[in-house]
């Protein structure tokens, strides 16, 4: 069958002709909001930054999402829709004097009556100083800033510039976003126009985006050049798999993915499900987290959501940390899977946890509460003379192993900070201590 892409006459050579130097997802960007992917809650009929348009007012702000959801085109649409000057750096190789430099550019354009959209792109890697050569130009007008960042902009941009700036989240695109910008590429783009893919190729081509369009264009791009020349002219499910080759994990170790994931994961065993526990841990783990951080987790979480419920979780789980320790990935893989679904299958109790919180705000909020007198330790003939250990009673001496005494300071006497449940072996802890404080713990509920 003759490939689609040569002509059926031509003699096969081992050079293609030149394509466009820009990659498709470059070729794509939307040239309109009409053909812009996704983001409807911020540029569909009714979204804000459309409305803001329609106003013909626009104010700087910062577009926080994940990678291909469309931040650097949406800026790029704003702009021209404001008839503005595009300026766009990226906050790596940019620095203060060149700032100085654009600002210097848009007080000119702006006395000639036009505005200028800067467009600042991984704006969470511009240190303080940099930040805040951006203050009086933001606040006054004369730049309108688009910052974009995939890091939680609470925590990487200062104050100030985030109090002049509007925050809006981009979400990953949707399936049907994929789709539909799929279809356009393949419907008008000049040079793989005319591709035919499988339906089984599509799903692929999707599932494996993540929901980054410009991951999918590429991919599929890549995917039309290998089957050129000799190769199929239908785009099939294992060329996608082959144009990908390797995944792509929205996972920073440092960065946000990462902690959404481990607390994912943590909720997760905490709520009892392990299905979920080990999907959430599959993916740390293919994402390359490192498997002791997740095995420490995992230690905390015995002590602080199974506690005295089940005493034997804390045990496992330093286990698992010292035998994640011991033969590392990928076989690290299988005791996390099984310290977490044991985990997750314990009963629950943060009663001790909830105790130490309690202990601790009352150290905080009485810390001068002396130690009572018969619990001191008196190592030497003067501090028994004066008292010290005096009236004490040794529990051991009595039949039962218990002697109700005194053992808060006098304050503190009747105050109660564990309160055990009733659910796994936390329950024999309950009973037998309301069975020795019966007046201390009569009226717990």
């Amino acid at each position: 069958m003759a490939n689609k892409y040569h002509d059926e006459d031509s003699e096969p050579s081992l050079f293609k002709p030149p394509r466009d130097a820009a990659p498709l997802a470059e070729r794509m960007r939307p040239a309109s909001f009409e053909e812009f992917s996704g983001q409807a809650h911020l540029v569909g009929p009714e979204g804000v930054i459309r409305k803001m348009l329609r106003g013909k007012h626009i104010r700087s702000m910062i577009f926080w999402g994940p990678p291909g959801s469309g931040k650097t085109t949406l800026a790029r649409l704003l702009a021209t829709r404001l008839n503005a000057e595009f300026i766009q750096i990226n906050a790596i190789s940019s620095g203060v004097k060149e700032l100085r430099e654009i600002i210097d550019t848009a007080e000119k354009s702006l006395s000639m009556g036009r505005r200028t959209v800067l467009f600042i792109d991984e704006i969470h890697r511009f240190n303080k100083s940099q930040q805040a050569a951006l203050l009086k130009s933001v606040e006054n007008g004369t730049l309108v800033l688009i910052g974009a960042t995939t890091e939680n902009p609470s925590f990487e941009v200062i104050s100030p510039l985030l109090s002049r700036s509007s925050v809006y989240v981009l979400e990953s695109l949707s399936k049907e976003d994929l789709e539909s910008l799929l279809d356009r590429a393949l419907n008008e783009d000049d040079i793989i126009k005319g591709a035919e893919l499988t339906p089984e190729a599509r799903e692929e081509l999707i599932l494996q985006s993540g929901g980054d369009a410009r991951i999918m264009l590429n991919a599929l791009e890549i995917a039309v050049d290998i089957t050129d020349g000799d190769g199929p002219a239908e785009i099939t499910r294992d060329i996608v798999r082959e144009a990908y080759q390797t995944h792509h994990y929205r996972y920073d170790r440092g960065g946000e993915e990462h902690y959404n994931t481990i607390s994912a994961f943590i909720k997760s065993v905490r709520g009892s499900d392990p299905d979920a526990a080990v999907y959430y841990l599959a993916r740390m783990l293919e994402a390359g987290e490192d498997p002791k951080f997740i095995a420490r987790r995992l230690i905390v979480l015995a002590s602080e959501d199974i506690g005295n419920a089940e005493p034997y979780a804390l045990t496992l789980a330093t286990a698992a940390f010292t035998a994640v320790d011991y033969v590392g990935m990928p076989e690290a893989s299988l005791i996390l899977a099984q310290a977490a679904t044991f985990l997750s299958g314990c009963p629950k109790s943060n009663a001790s946890y909830a105790a130490i919180n309690a202990a601790l705000s009352e150290v905080r909020r009485r810390p001068g509460v002396a130690i009572p007198m018969h619990l001191r330790n008196a190592p030497t003939k003067l501090m028994k003379e004066i008292g010290y250990g005096k009236d004490y009673k040794y529990s051991h001496d009595s039949e039962d192993h218990f002697i109700e005494q005194d053992f808060l300071p006098a304050e503190l006497k009747d105050k109660l900070f564990y309160d055990p449940t009733e659910i796994g072996r936390e329950a024999n802890i309950k009973k037998y201590l309301e069975q020795k404080w019966k007046k201390k713990r009569k009226n717990l509920p």
